[in-house]
């Protein structure tokens, strides 16, 4: 029962305390967790068995003993107190202010696992998202309800693409503003601070919720970040009908503190010493993204995670571009050259992008335009290559106006500035002014009444 404080603690191990089993205990519930000074510690059941209870410590459990440890079942599972006054603030990994402010005076609280959407109450994501960076705007497009995760390394700016898009993103043919919801996970503090700081300068902090579990924190705390942000984003965009873009960063933190924990509990690794339940864990972070019948707002995903060694293989890249919809993906040849943003042209992907442009939506030439550029860049790489072997000097007249047409497309498509905020139009122009380096019998992709509409002479 709510109220009453049990002792019976048989073992601690990590983050993992084991109680003695009492009556009527649940799933996911909520429980306090009282040491020998009355520190009191949040947790949430993860096991049940005859005999004990499993329980995840939200904190370190230093000072925690077997015999004068009392514990608390709340009979609710771990809610998330919404209202108001929730846009501004900054909270910990666990939903508790943390910019000096008092707590968010409202009587609504909601668990933080969410619910389940009903596939058919979904609406199918249409609307175009303009983020000002050609890249994304011109050959990866996001649209409204989508999850595009950015697959990024260690050093590479994926940090300031998050916070540009941030500051830039809006929709086409609507005064409809975005509010953010930010969830960093075990970001070190410098991260934070450049977040915070880039949302005060733009004047955007104002429309930005912030979950900060920083890398000193628990890693255990990490598990509840992005349920908190999501369940904060579901509030704004069902219940208030706003327009929510979540970034959370680094999804691969996230994936680090699940194998931490399931390693605790002694259960069956899969690949690379991750739980087997990896792909359904991160599937119920990512579709709680999209649009639901009904409501006037939308959730559209920004999940950042940097790939271990670069490598695209790996599990967390992996199983997250089988549950998202495409991927932008950074490259370290490119970043290191000072390309900013790094994007690299051939591996990005959005699935949505055809739904979301065209007449109406972008302009009417999007779509032949962009597979015209990702045709000839794919074919300047093998030129390339090529050049590497044979020499540059060796090459027909053709593939040297790929390679030409391959350099400009890099410095001025591809290449832009951090606060360079270009309309589609200016993107899909200078797109169509790079292609000027190619034969015009070159351009199978694109429409005649096209090239003749908007191929500068």
């Amino acid at each position: 029962m709510k109220g009453i404080e049990y002792r019976g603690v048989t073992s601690v191990d990590g983050p993992i305390v084991i109680l003695k089993r009492t009556e009527n205990v649940f799933y996911n519930e909520t429980v306090y967790v009282r040491d020998r000074n009355g520190q009191k510690r949040t947790g949430k059941v993860v096991e049940i068995s005859e005999t004990a209870v499993v329980v995840q410590i939200f904190g370190d459990t230093t000072g925690i003993d077997l015999d004068d440890t009392s514990f608390e079942f709340l009979d609710e599972p771990l809610e998330l107190r919404v209202g108001d006054g929730l846009l501004g603030r900054i909270f910990n990994g666990l939903g508790e202010p943390i910019d000096g402010f008092p707590p968010i005076i409202s009587s609504k609280k909601i668990n933080v696992n969410g619910n389940p959407i009903n596939p058919y109450a979904r609406i199918y994501p249409r609307d175009f998202i303009q983020t000002g960076i050609s890249s994304i705007d011109g050959m990866n497009s996001l649209v409204r309800g989508q999850k595009l995760p950015i697959f990024s390394g260690n050093g590479i700016p994926h940090n300031k693409l998050a916070a540009q898009i941030i500051r830039q993103a809006k929709l086409r043919n609507s005064d409809e503003k975005f509010v953010m919801v930010f969830a960093g996970m075990g970001i070190k503090y410098d991260v934070a601070k450049f977040f915070t700081d880039t949302f005060e300068e733009s004047g955007v902090l104002s429309n930005v919720v912030m979950f900060q579990s920083l890398a000193d924190a628990p890693s255990i705390e990490r598990i509840i970040t992005p349920r908190c942000a999501l369940t904060a984003a579901e509030y704004l965009a069902f219940e208030k009908g706003m327009h929510v873009l979540v970034v959370m960063t680094d999804m691969t933190n996230y994936c680090e503190a699940l194998r931490e924990i399931s390693t605790t509990r002694g259960e069956v690794p899969g690949r690379k010493g991750y739980p087997g339940y990896l792909y359904s864990d991160l599937a119920e972070l990512y579709e709680r993204a999209g649009r639901i019948k009904g409501s006037e707002g939308s959730i559209t995903q920004i999940p950042i995670l940097t790939m271990p060694n670069d490598d695209i293989s790996h599990p967390i890249p992996d199983l997250t571009g089988y549950i998202t919809e495409g991927q932008i993906v950074l490259d370290r040849e490119m970043s290191q050259k000072g390309f900013y943003p790094p994007v690299s042209g051939l591996p990005s992907l959005s699935r949505l992008m055809k739904d979301g442009i065209g007449p109406e939506m972008t302009r009417e030439d999007h779509a032949n335009l962009s597979s015209q550029l990702f045709a000839s860049y794919s074919k300047v790489k093998s030129i390339r290559n090529l050049a590497a072997i044979i020499g540059e000097e060796e090459l027909s007249e053709l593939d040297q106006c790929y390679l030409r047409f391959g350099d400009r497309l890099e410095k001025e498509f591809f290449s832009q500035g951090e606060y360079e905020d270009r309309t589609i139009e200016q993107t899909l122009d200078i797109g169509w002014d790079v292609l000027t380096e190619l034969p015009v019998e070159e351009l199978t992709r694109i429409k005649p009444e096209f090239i003749e509409k908007y191929l500068p002479r």
